[in-house]
């Protein structure tokens, strides 16, 4: 995983590259305690904030049929839909040459881990958590999807809790990260590049979304669903460490995230001030050395 950055090279300015937009709903929460899949979208962007291609199906989860209250999805949804391993294909295309995105990227990559790669979905792939991203360099009081979108954008997303509503306010809200930005924004992670598998041909697909057509797609457009908003300005004067900025993120890992940005900004002023001061004496000894040699060509005239 990747993070963005104001202050410091990356491999790639951020609005030069593509993203794969990703969203799951599940029937729980850890896939090590048996939960799965059980609806997958993606929004495949560009950095400007044109949608390329939009894809979302229900994926049977082959388990009883849990968390209905949050995603709405009944046991009687799933039939007919296709099984996680037949959606690789369409996955890995939508994936290639694209950093994978998700607000909170911890909780898809473990179901894109846990079902996805054992079925033949290329793993290594780039990534970039929108979460981590707000808070590195946004200072807001919360940051979950909802309230990270009205916050900054004015609007609260449409379609919450499903694959497609949170992929677009996923890539709603990164368009207009990339676009506020009060400076280029430079990814960190590997540059993604094209990726080679094997195409077994393309699964029937099942949507719970009235625009899809039978291949889940959707066309392009120029932004995702709105044109990027104007931000209020909550820039951090100092960005945090994307690494530092997981989990709950609570008061506590918020301040520690915050003194460690200052410890960093004190130690990079702290070179560069070595930095001038060694520049500062060496003109001062070239400067000295010349005024020797002058004196010795006076001298000797």
């Amino acid at each position: 995983m990747g993070g963005l950055t104001r202050h410091r090279r990356g491999p790639a300015e951020a609005r030069d590259l593509e993203y794969a937009v990703v969203d799951v709903e599940t029937t729980g929460l850890d896939p090590r305690e048996g939960a799965r899949v059980c609806e997958i979208a993606v929004v495949r962007m560009r950095g400007d904030g044109a949608v390329l291609r939009e894809f979302s199906t229900l994926v049977d989860p082959g388990v009883p049929l849990a968390g209905q209250e949050f995603h709405g999805i009944g046991a009687g949804d799933v039939v007919g839909a296709p099984k996680a391993a037949e959606l690789v294909d369409v996955l890995a295309e939508l994936f290639s040459g694209a950093v994978v995105t998700g607000h909170n990227l911890d909780f898809e990559g473990r179901f894109l881990a846990a079902e996805f790669l054992p079925a033949g979905l290329p793993g290594g792939l780039p990534g970039l958590c929108t979460l981590r991203a707000l808070r590195a360099q946004v200072d807001l009081p919360r940051y979950s999807l909802p309230r990270a979108s009205h916050a900054l954008g004015g609007h609260w997303p449409t379609g919450q809790h499903t694959a497609l509503g949170d992929a677009r306010a996923c890539a709603q809200l990164l368009a207009e990260l990339l676009a506020n930005a009060p400076g280029p924004l430079r990814y960190t992670g590997p540059r993604p590049e094209p990726l080679d598998f094997p195409r077994r041909g393309r699964a029937t697909y099942k949507t719970r979304t009235a625009w899809s057509g039978s291949d889940g797609a959707r066309a392009a457009r120029p932004h995702p669903e709105r044109p990027p908003a104007l931000w209020p300005h909550r820039w951090r004067e100092l960005e945090l460490d994307f690494r530092a900025c997981g989990g709950r993120f609570d008061a506590d890992e918020r301040a520690a995230a915050e003194r460690a940005a200052g410890q960093r900004a004190l130690a990079r002023d702290a070179v560069a001030g070595a930095a001038v001061l060694t520049g500062v004496l060496a003109a001062a000894g070239a400067a000295r050395q010349a005024e020797r040699r002058l004196r010795r060509l006076v001298g000797r005239g």
